[in-house]
């Protein structure tokens, strides 16, 4: 209720200014009231929250926090998710890599991974379903590797798109398991990829130390109101239904480019995605860029030279893929 003179901000609004808040006043430097909205979506307490622009800036906290420059590691199963080695090689930690076991359908390398966590790593990082394979780690596996790592290194887990999912979330796992840290993001099945919005889950220990680190006004207004409107009930009514076409989708499409000829191998998805492998994947990104359509070339990532990925569009797209 006070005037506000303190901020060095104007007392105006810009006419394009459409913002319940007002984009000429700063927003929160730590957004509390949306940690305690996005608690009940995650199933947690909203002191286990840390809102942030998306999982790319949760990752790089904790790298920061954990990982000193020249010393320690981090531990990653490649092919995964790019911005783990990303951010570790800026805070200038090492990345040491076990890659997923392709003859088991991308599983993880239980005996390989414990063998490579060294005093030297302090995060470990897993993706599930894992972006690009598609695949989910299993449950047992999750479990093993965080009673393992206890009191060695944080067990870092990516559910960017767990929502596309089955399985249950590890958040569950935080109360019994402290050294877990689990991250979220609304860039998928919410369609808010352009509002830049994310979650760490994890003690509050650990929310506590990364909201010591994250710049203040890390989030925009426009994102903080756009979140909080995605939250209300009939919007996560259409969102559920949206997820469920896409889950649909996924299937069909999996089944038709199964069909083709050239298609060596649709890898099963628990993502909104698919893992192609074709027996000339230079042509079939040659066909698409033709037919106006943009797909994820992966031939220079180890083990998947003839891979592509494709995202599940809406029905039109699909058909036209």
């Amino acid at each position: 209720g006070l005037v506000r003179l303190h901020a060095n901000e104007l007392p105006w609004r810009q006419d394009a200014d459409t913002s319940a808040g007002g984009l000429n006043r700063y927003p929160e430097p730590h957004p509390l009231e949306l940690a305690a909205r996005l608690a009940p979506l995650y199933g947690v307490a909203p002191e286990c929250v840390l809102p942030g622009r998306g999982s790319d800036e949760a990752i790089d906290l904790l790298v920061r926090a954990w990982c000193r420059a020249g010393s320690d590691s981090v531990l990653i199963c490649p092919p995964t998710f790019g911005m783990y080695g990303v951010c570790a090689r800026i805070q200038g930690a090492g990345v040491l890599e076990v890659p997923l076991l392709r003859e088991r359908g991308y599983a993880l390398d239980i005996d390989g991974l414990l063998a490579a966590c060294t005093p030297a790593v302090k995060l470990v990082f897993l993706c599930t379903p894992n972006n690009p394979t598609g695949n989910s780690v299993a449950a047992r596996d999750i479990l093993q590797l965080a009673s393992a790592l206890r009191g060695r290194a944080l067990l870092v887990i990516d559910e960017a798109y767990a929502d596309f999912s089955t399985a249950p979330s590890c958040a569950t796992l935080l109360a019994r398991h402290p050294g877990i840290v689990v991250l979220r993001t609304l860039s998928k099945a919410y369609a808010l990829a352009g509002a830049r919005c994310g979650v760490a889950l994890a003690d509050p220990e650990i929310i506590g130390l990364l909201r010591r680190i994250i710049p203040p006004y890390a989030l925009t207004q426009q994102t903080i109101e756009v979140v909080e409107r995605a939250l209300e009930p009939a919007a996560l009514r259409r969102t559920r239904e949206r997820i469920a076409g896409i889950v649909a989708e996924r299937a069909r499409v999996a089944a038709a480019l199964s069909a083709l000829p050239g298609v060596l191998k649709v890898w099963p998805s628990d993502a909104n995605f698919l893992l192609v492998e074709f027996d000339d994947p230079a042509r079939a990104l040659e066909r698409t860029h033709a037919a106006g359509l943009l797909v994820r070339d992966l031939r220079r990532s180890p083990g998947l030279q003839h891979a592509l990925r494709i995202t599940i569009g809406s029905v039109e797209q699909n058909e036209h893929l």
